[in-house]
């Protein structure tokens, strides 16, 4: 099965209303997707309600679980760890942090006050993860994406490096706003190769990751 815990919908700037991008998913065998719309201090309620409603609607009629999120987008970084708590506390089942990738304009420390937030879940196309960072991504038991994305995926060798090094957990996600960006299982085990993994940690990434994460909410 496949799992993928970053995604997009009409709520911020993607192409597919919730139903859409669910249905879209189970015919891709998805066993778990992230609705996880781009958040700041303006949004972050009103799209925390929103995705809440679609989870209680769709997972009625169809077998496939579907986690509240946000991705805290272009925040200043000091402001992380008190935002994603908030988030949290407000029903959001897992934080996802835009981490500096290198194709957009991301403030520096972005990725630093991530690493040491307790309600982050995952560092997404972070871009270069430097040694500090990576120690507190290990201590605070945050997930680091590898990602389909055109542009954000320049990185994945990097992160991979990083997560081998460090011993840090990795999950394939496609940050998808359209259609297209969905990829099935096999797709995704063509990421992971191509980002360097073995394929011991390939299994890790694609079903004992994305499993322990579900455990954890």
């Amino acid at each position: 099965m496949r799992y993928d815990f970053h995604t997009h919908t009409i709520f911020s700037d993607g192409e597919l209303l919730p139903a859409e991008l669910v249905r879209r998913a189970k015919v891709l065998k998805h066993r778990a997707i992230a609705i996880t719309d781009h958040a700041d201090f303006s949004n972050y309620k009103d799209l925390i309600e929103k995705t809440i409603t679609a989870k209680e609607n769709l997972e009625k009629y169809w077998d496939i679980t579907i986690i509240v999120g946000v991705e805290l987008t272009h925040v200043p970084p000091k402001t992380i760890p008190d935002l994603a708590k908030k988030c949290k506390d407000l029903g959001a089942e897992i934080v996802v942090v835009h981490g500096e990738t290198v194709v957009e304009p991301v403030e520096e420390k972005t990725n630093y006050y991530a690493s040491i937030s307790e309600d982050v879940d995952i560092l997404a196309h972070p871009g270069f993860i430097d040694k500090e960072v990576a120690e507190n991504l290990k201590e605070n038991d945050i997930f680091v994406e590898i990602t389909s994305r055109k542009g954000h995926n320049i990185t994945n060798g990097h992160v991979v490096n990083v997560a081998r090094k460090f011993n840090l957990k990795t999950l394939i996600n496609t940050d998808t706003h359209s259609p297209d960006d969905l990829i099935d299982l096999e797709f995704a085990k063509k990421v992971g190769l191509g980002a360097g993994l073995t394929k011991n940690e390939l299994e890790k990434t694609l079903i004992q990751y994305p499993k322990e994460l579900l455990r954890r909410l």
